[in-house]
């Protein structure tokens, strides 16, 4: 009986390596379609007896303003150029933070964010951030800082049922994501933390403290080389 679970398990987890790894070799070159997060939300508006919205649009990052890209970086991950799918300090620091009782912090970078928005289920639990960390790995080795950067940006919740640039920057703006200017580009990228929230083009105490360090930030930035 143990052997038979032994090897189920076995059976299982090589099964999972190798569907996880074609998945992510498939979505190196194929646009992201959908993400779990998008159909979670889809799910939560119907029970909650709310319209199931949902504006996705898929954009080459060529046609991506390097003003958004200056921008998520300098508000999500400074160091995502420099890293290799972690950064240990920014997540040292969120644990002295979170373990003093101060509002709850992550360090999660780019890579993660986009590993966890494609592959797998919002949450908290040790699996997956397990998984999460896996995923990062791939995606680091595979995909490499161009495509992660441009998952990142097609994928991400950039307000309520808009996901990624191109959507986020009509909807926020009425433009193309390709004609965001940097203040365009600080708005949306000051209201990652919860977009669902807080708005990119109204002014509020919050988002102006957080566009106003983007934007001070993105003027130090050269040119993004990946």
């Amino acid at each position: 009986m143990i052997k038979k679970i032994f090897r189920f398990l076995w059976k299982a987890a090589l099964w999972f390596l190798g569907l996880s790894i074609l998945s992510v070799i498939i979505f190196k070159w194929v646009p992201v379609p959908i993400t779990p997060l998008m159909i979670t939300r889809v799910i939560e508006n119907k029970i909650d007896g709310n319209e199931a919205y949902l504006n996705h649009d898929w954009e080459p990052l060529e046609n991506i303003s390097s003003n958004l890209q200056k921008a998520v970086i300098a508000s999500e991950d400074g160091y995502f150029l420099k890293h290799w799918g972690f950064d240990f300090k920014a997540m040292q620091k969120a644990f002295k933070n979170n373990s003093r009782g101060k509002r709850i912090k992550g360090g999660s970078t780019i890579s993660q964010q986009t590993a966890k928005n494609v592959f797998l289920w919002q949450g908290r639990s040790y699996l997956r951030k397990g998984l999460e960390a896996y995923f990062t790995v791939l995606i680091e080795i595979i995909w490499g800082k161009e495509r992660i950067m441009e998952v990142y940006l097609n994928s991400i919740e950039m307000g309520d049922g808009i996901y990624g640039a191109q959507a986020a920057a009509q909807h926020w703006y009425r433009k193309d994501a390709i004609d965001l200017s940097r203040n365009d580009a600080a708005g949306i990228a000051a209201i990652l933390p919860n977009p669902r929230k807080y708005k990119a083009t109204n002014s509020s105490s919050y988002t102006n403290k957080r566009k106003g360090k983007i934007l001070r930030v993105m003027r130090q930035t050269g040119t993004i080389e990946y």
